[in-house]
């Protein structure tokens, strides 16, 4: 359990995809205007983490490494994703329009959100166990909620503000998310001291 939470609190403060490995950035940017868009964001691309991980673990260790063809796992992982997505697209298109409307093209885009590769490679890679592995993409789903989440707020709240001419646009999104990084920077070291 101690393991559990480790691996839970690492990934989302500590080792946050977005905000310290950098993945995930695109819709980070381009999805992180309003609070509502990012939520629904963030909850689609934990969705599709949590499923990606729960197929993509079993055919790695139960296909690709048996049959000695792990070399393709990128490959394959890249289709189980893009299939997923495609169910979490129709199924959004179904029950939640408004939703599906207001994240538009970016919805698509968890096709090729690295984040949702690199949490089902980073899981192979550090050896997770099943459960484990389920935790690590729950809690990089999480991390991402919370990175778009406080992204969103920043926006929302810096938009009208009268920013010198330079700085209008994307300038002032890029400073405001490095900021954000760099205050992401504290949490270094928090696991270690939790679990001594």
């Amino acid at each position: 359990m101690k393991e559990m939470i480790m691996i839970l609190i690492s990934v989302v403060l500590v080792n946050n995809f977005v905000l310290s490995q950098f993945l995930g950035v695109c819709p980070f940017l381009g999805v992180s205007k309003k609070l509502d868009s990012a939520v629904g964001m963030s909850a689609a691309v934990t969705f599709v983490m949590v499923l990606a991980t729960a197929v993509t673990w079993p055919v790695m260790h139960l296909i690709l490494v048996p049959q000695k063809i792990a070399y393709l796992q990128t490959v394959v992982f890249i289709l189980v994703i893009a299939s997923l997505v495609q169910l979490v697209e129709m199924i959004l298109k179904k029950h939640s329009p408004g939703l599906h409307k207001s994240l538009g093209v970016y919805l698509p885009l968890i096709t090729t959100n690295c984040a949702v590769l690199g949490v089902a490679i980073t899981n192979i890679d550090k050896d997770f166990s099943y459960l484990q592995s389920l935790v690590n993409a729950f809690g990089a789903g999480l991390g991402f909620l919370v990175a778009m989440s406080l992204f969103a707020g920043i926006r929302e709240k810096i938009q009208y503000n009268n920013f010198p001419k330079a700085f209008q646009g994307i300038p002032y999104v890029l400073v405001a998310a490095s900021i954000l990084s760099l205050s992401f920077m504290g949490f270094a070291g928090i696991v270690d001291g939790l679990f001594k």
